[in-house]
C-alpha cells in the first residue's frame, strides 16, 4: 500500500528540488523529508529521485508517482469539498485569474453563472498561470482562467488526460508608442525597426518573448524599465521612457498621450483559455466554462480591437 503522506512528501520534493526546501516548506527536518521519500522507493521496488550535489531530480518513477500524488491531492480536496456543501446547503466554486483576463472576461460570466445557479458561493484568487496551474492540478481551485504564449502550458503541467484546456480567445501584442514618435502613425510595424527603441516592460515574461522576436529580427532589445502592471508601463511610454508590448487585452483603461500599432507576421500572441479538472458532477464548473465562452464570443462582437478568436 502507498503511503499518501510519502506521495506528498515527494510532490514536494519534485516542487523544490531539494530535500531541504521541502523540509521547509512542510516544517520537517531534511533527514524526515528523505526518510520518507527512502520509505516510498522501498514500497515501490523502484527509485524515485536521483539525489546529486546539485539537489534531486525526479526519475521516470517519481515523475510517475509525482502524477500520481497531485490526482490524489485533487481528488481529496474536492472530496472535502462535497463534504463542507453537506453542511452548508450551497455549493462552492474557486476561480485562479490573471488579472487583465480576469478583468475584461469574469465579471461577464460570473454574472451569467448567477443567473443559471443562483446558490452557488464564487471564491476569486488573482494568480498568473505557474502558479493558477499546480492549483488547478492540486484541487485548491476549481478552474483557472490562464494563458501561454507560443510554447504549451507553464512549466511541467502540459496537457494531460485529467487537466483539461478550454481556448477562449488569441490575444496579440502590440506595440505600444509615444503619440510624438516618427512610427506612431503606421499602420503595422515589423519589429526589426525598432531595433533602436529603448523598451518598457509592462510584464517580466513579456521580456522573454520581446527577446525571441527581437533575436529572430537581429537585435538585442535595450531594456529601460520594468514594470508589473501594463496601466502603468503605458504611462512611462506617455512619458517619453521608451516604447512597450502590450497585450490587446490590457489596452484598457486608455492611456493619453500614447499610440497603439500591430506589428508585421509573425506576431507575439497570448493565448487565453481555462484549466480545470473535469468535474461530471460539479455543473457549475461546466457553466461557468460556457459563461466565459459566450462572454468571449460576445467581446468579439463588441470589441473593436484586433483580437482573433478560436472556432
Amino acid at each position: 500500500m502507498i503511503d499518501v503522506q510519502r506521495l506528498r512528501v515527494l510532490r514536494t520534493v519534485a516542487e523544490h528540488g531539494s530535500f531541504n526546501q521541502a523540509a521547509a516548506a512542510l516544517h520537517l527536518t531534511p533527514s524526515a523529508v528523505s526518510q520518507h521519500v527512502a520509505a516510498l522507493e522501498r514500497s515501490l521496488g523502484a527509485q524515485v529521485v536521483a539525489r546529486s550535489t546539485r539537489g534531486v531530480t525526479l526519475t521516470p518513477a517519481g515523475r510517475i508517482m509525482v502524477g500520481a500524488a497531485e490526482s490524489v491531492a485533487a481528488e481529496l480536496a474536492h472530496a472535502q469539498q462535497q463534504v463542507d456543501q453537506l453542511g452548508s446547503g450551497r455549493t462552492q466554486i474557486t476561480i485562479a485569474t490573471f488579472t487583465s483576463g480576469g478583468r475584461l472576461l469574469l465579471p461577464g460570466a460570473l454574472t451569467r453563472l448567477a443567473t443559471a445557479h443562483p446558490d452557488t458561493v464564487v471564491h476569486v484568487r488573482e494568480a498568473e498561470p505557474e502558479d493558477s496551474l499546480p492549483l488547478v492540478r492540486q484541487g485548491a481551485v476549481d478552474l483557472a482562467l490562464a494563458y501561454h504564449f507560443d510554447g504549451p502550458l507553464p512549466g511541467r503541467l502540459g496537457p494531460t488526460p485529467s487537466l483539461a484546456w478550454t481556448a477562449l480567445l488569441e490575444d496579440p501584442l502590440h506595440v505600444v508608442l509615444p503619440d510624438a514618435h516618427p512610427l506612431a502613425d503606421r499602420e503595422s510595424l515589423d519589429i526589426a525597426e525598432l531595433a533602436a527603441e529603448p523598451w518598457v516592460l509592462g510584464c517580466l515574461k513579456t521580456e522573454t518573448y520581446l527577446r525571441r522576436y527581437a533575436e529572430r529580427a537581429g537585435f538585442d532589445p535595450d531594456v529601460r524599465s520594468t514594470t508589473t502592471d501594463y496601466f502603468f508601463a503605458r504611462s512611462l511610454v506617455a512619458a517619453g521612457l521608451g516604447i512597450s508590448l502590450i497585450p490587446s487585452i490590457a489596452q484598457t483603461p486608455q492611456v493619453a498621450g500614447v499610440r497603439t500599432v500591430p506589428i508585421v507576421p509573425p506576431v507575439p500572441t497570448r493565448h487565453i483559455g481555462v484549466a480545470t479538472i473535469l468535474r461530471r458532477d460539479l455543473p457549475q464548473v461546466m457553466a461557468l466554462i460556457r459563461a466565459l465562452q459566450q462572454q468571449a464570443a460576445a467581446l468579439d462582437e463588441t470589441d473593436p480591437r484586433p483580437m482573433t478568436w478560436p472556432n
